[in-house]
């Protein structure tokens, strides 16, 4: 599949690994934001074929694992009331909140049915108005606009039975709140590629500047992953603290305006 494939060929990937290999002289810890970034990383063996003197470490980017048990707890809570179903992404049913997880809950009797869509849950809402239907979103900005679409959807249609449960999380902040710990030992990020695609990279630019720390947006294949990973130990290497994109195929500066409008 084109822009797909070609980016998991090996003998690229390696390419960029024996690149990084033969400017990288300090001794730097970088960290990939995504958890698609890192699943790409172990399944494609980078972290094995990096020199030792590079660290990776793993960053706070799954919407799944930083979704707070209280708002897994009121989900539940809302799946048990009268009338109601509770729609979500199946990543979220085995996730535990204090007590139980929306599985559990499920097996136990409460209404609760996985989507692969939020607007499955608008056509579910027309066809069963007597049932209040809530759907229960998750994830950084990438989901951002297909939820907040929804919403508008169902307004145009003045629905009256479709509700929302959102745990929205941006990626900039956590970047800022790992380099403002005190242990901090991060000296560059692979950005996600899904999030910039949607925003761009405006929010990182000072983030960069601020903290003296390079940043590089990446995609999620192993190609890129290489190519974003020496791209950043060059700037390091440089002493250069800027922001860039390496995943230009999907991602731009500006981001994606009419996401953003929306």
């Amino acid at each position: 599949m084109k822009y797909l494939s070609e980016f998991r060929e090996a003998s690229k990937t390696i390419l960029f690994i024996e690149k990084v290999k033969k400017i990288v002289k300090g001794k730097w810890t970088i960290m990939e934001v995504c958890g698609s970034q890192t699943h790409s990383i172990l399944s494609s063996g980078i972290d094995e074929l990096l020199p030792p003197n590079i660290t990776l470490v793993h960053g706070p980017g799954c919407p799944v694992c930083v979704t707070p048990k209280e708002i897994i707890d009121t989900a539940i809570l809302l799946s048990k009331m009268k009338d109601t179903i509770l729609f979500t992404y199946g990543d979220m049913l085995r996730v535990p909140g204090s007590r139980e997880s929306l599985f559990k809950a499920k097996s136990e009797g409460a209404k609760i049915k996985m989507v692969y869509s939020p607007f499955e849950v608008i056509e579910f809402a027309k066809n069963n108005p007597s049932k209040r239907c809530i759907f229960f979103g998750i994830g950084f900005e990438t989901t951002c606009p297909s939820h907040a679409r929804v919403i508008l959807k169902a307004r145009e249609l003045n629905l009256k039975n479709f509700f929302v449960l959102l745990s929205q999380f941006r990626v900039p902040p956590a970047i800022e709140a790992i380099l403002n710990d005190p242990f901090n030992k991060i000296q560059g990020f692979l950005a996600p590629g899904h999030v910039c695609t949607v925003m761009g990279i405006e929010e990182y630019i000072p983030i960069s500047e601020k903290y003296k720390v390079p940043i590089v947006v990446t995609g999620f294949e192993s190609v890129d992953l290489a190519e974003g990973i020496y791209i950043l130990i060059e700037m390091l290497e440089k002493g250069e603290n800027l922001t860039k994109i390496q995943y230009k195929r999907s991602c731009k500066p500006q981001g994606n305006l009419k996401a953003k409008e929306i």
